[in-house]
């Protein structure tokens, strides 16, 4: 799938940047058959693409009737739980977050396109808890990403997205070790091709009726010689990759890159290291 966000033109941080998009851009598509790639991922690896909370399934079913107003046709699946019936016929990951204990919590998931997480480390967790290993989370973003869901008003449309460097271009990588394991296997002089933008682009919107929220994930992929071809672009991704906070550059890992990206980068023009020099 060809990458169609450039989030490191914005940022090389960790940022809410969130903006309101009309209702018509909620989802992007870009897949003829989600089906066809999530249907295995479910049957083989249930635990970890999907779940559920007791309870649940009227916030699924508010879910699932907006994708199917988006999508403007039935969603089938009347066997499977709501949400899930919905993941089959979108490209996105849809989580459902629903406020109990004074908390927001995931209450559903359908997670086949997850980023070094499964759905069952995260069913029933609070935003706090999930956020846990990003630095600096809960003293920076906790309070406003909870006055966010507390007052997001129905019909609103949130999107943000970030970006990060894997050694993949599989959407499935719920564990970094096998992935991470390969980086010493890596040829210098075909980082370009092996190495992949991994961009997620996700959206929030309130479900008026159940009080709950929709947040959807949708991964895009592009290997690093695609920045080629788009100068500009190429420039700003190598801004980014040396200004990148450490916090950032922590959290995403992408210290395990640096010689790699480093030679891509000086092969293409862009001669400046991490650290500016």
């Amino acid at each position: 799938m060809t990458i169609r966000h450039a989030p490191y033109e914005e940022a090389a941080d960790f940022t809410i940047g969130l903006r309101a998009i009309p209702e018509a851009a909620w989802l992007e598509g870009g897949e003829a058959d989600p089906a066809a790639r999530k249907d295995p991922l479910t049957a083989v690896h249930r635990d970890v693409v999907w779940g559920e909370t007791e309870g649940s399934r009227p916030g699924q079913a508010e879910a699932a009737e907006l994708i199917a107003a988006a999508l403007g046709s039935p969603l089938g699946g009347q066997d499977l739980p709501p949400l899930l019936a919905a993941a089959r016929r979108v490209p996105d990951d849809l989580v459902l977050m629903e406020k109990a204990g004074g908390q927001w919590r995931v209450s559903a998931l359908s997670l086949c396109a997850p980023t070094f997480f499964t759905a069952h480390e995260v069913l029933g967790r609070a935003l706090g808890d999930i956020h846990g290993p990003v630095h600096g989370f809960a003293d920076r973003f906790l309070s406003r990403v909870m006055r966010i869901f507390d007052g997001l008003r129905p019909g609103l449309v949130l999107e943000r997205r970030n970006w990060s460097v894997v050694n993949s271009g599989d959407t499935f990588t719920p564990d970094s070790a096998p992935i991470r394991a390969g980086i010493a296997e890596i040829d210098p002089a075909r980082a370009g091709a092996e190495l992949f933008v991994r961009v997620e682009r996700q959206t929030l919107r309130r479900l008026p009726a159940t009080g709950g929220a929709l947040f959807t994930i949708r991964v895009w992929l592009s290997p690093l010689d695609d920045l080629t071809r788009d100068p500009p672009r190429l420039a700003a991704f190598a801004r980014a990759w040396r200004e990148a906070t450490s916090d950032f550059r922590a959290y995403k890992r992408l210290e395990l890159y640096d010689e790699l990206v480093a030679g891509f980068l000086r092969a293409h023009g862009e001669s400046r290291n991490a650290n500016g020099t």
